[in-house]
């Protein structure tokens, strides 16, 4: 007789618009956990009918240009019935092995959140080496909530991007990694990448006046990034450690353009700040 693991104690949160390319793959791997939602800002491809293929809660989301965007505005709105949340992005994919430490972590912690760390696909390969990507997706309902800082003058994407969730307590790391694979193409890739420097380049304007207070809350890679990211060197600097130290060109000609578009992203985040700083005009 088959035996049925018990669901993960788990809400996962999955924020969406136009995600057809992605979504029923990531949807695909989640059948362990006890909940699935999804919160939508209008898609008109296939995503609604994906979603609804998998049984999946769907809320709607518009942005009005104010405080709180989509995963607050998630954590403030909806009563999940988990004592712990993930969020993930349609183009991540969890993996067995990812699910299996979730079983033996959860029951008995006693942190607030986990950082989770994420095997990157880029141009059809999976990358071993290079700068590993993490974020904070996975925490206690109710510990916490996304950064926030006055972005309505600037910002024109309705989820957050680079803030991580301000929790209270003790956070940890799940070793076993998620897989980021998006299927929409380069083309989809670099025009995200082009908003995200535009972001980063007005976040770095405005926490120079924000005060001490602001500066306090960011982590210490967020610190260093915000202390230099304008300097000529920064972007040659990441892809030095990326690339050379941490030994991205071992993913061979996927690691080094990888390494190669990272460089230019940040080099035009420095030549946003330096645009926007002559003009008065955010980047």
């Amino acid at each position: 007789m088959e035996v049925i693991s018990e669901k993960l104690p788990v809400s996962v949160c999955i924020p969406v618009r136009n995600e057809e390319a992605n979504l029923r793959r990531c949807l695909s791997a989640l059948n362990d956990f006890d909940e699935v939602v999804l919160v939508d800002s209008g898609s008109t491809d296939a995503t609604l009918s994906i979603a609804n293929d998998f049984g999946t809660v769907v809320l709607q989301f518009k942005w009005d240009g104010q405080f709180p965007k989509k995963r607050n505005w998630a954590l403030r709105n909806y009563t999940f019935r988990n004592p712990w949340i993930l969020f993930l992005d349609a183009d991540e994919h969890v993996t067995e092995d990812f699910v299996n430490e979730l079983r033996l972590v959860l029951p008995e912690s006693s942190q607030v959140g986990y950082w989770v760390s994420f095997t990157n696909w880029f141009m059809g390969h999976p990358l071993k080496y290079g700068d590993v990507f993490r974020k904070l997706a996975l925490f206690r309902v109710g510990s916490g909530e996304y950064e926030c800082f006055p972005e309505t003058f600037w910002s024109t994407l309705d989820m957050e991007v680079h803030e991580h969730p301000v929790l209270v307590g003790s956070i940890g790391a799940i070793r076993s990694r998620i897989e980021h694979h998006d299927f929409r193409g380069l083309k989809n890739y670099i025009h995200r990448h082009n908003e995200y420097s535009s972001w980063e380049a007005n976040r770095f304007i405005w926490l120079k006046s924000a005060g001490a207070t602001e500066w306090s809350r960011l982590n210490s890679r967020q610190k260093f990034k915000y202390r230099y990211v304008d300097r000529v060197w920064f972007a040659w600097f990441y892809w030095f450690i990326s690339v050379i130290i941490k030994r991205g060109f071992l993913d061979g000609s996927a690691g080094m353009y990888l390494g190669r578009m990272k460089r230019h992203y940040f080099q035009d985040v420095r030549m946003k700040i330096r645009d926007s700083q002559r003009s008065g005009v955010a980047a």
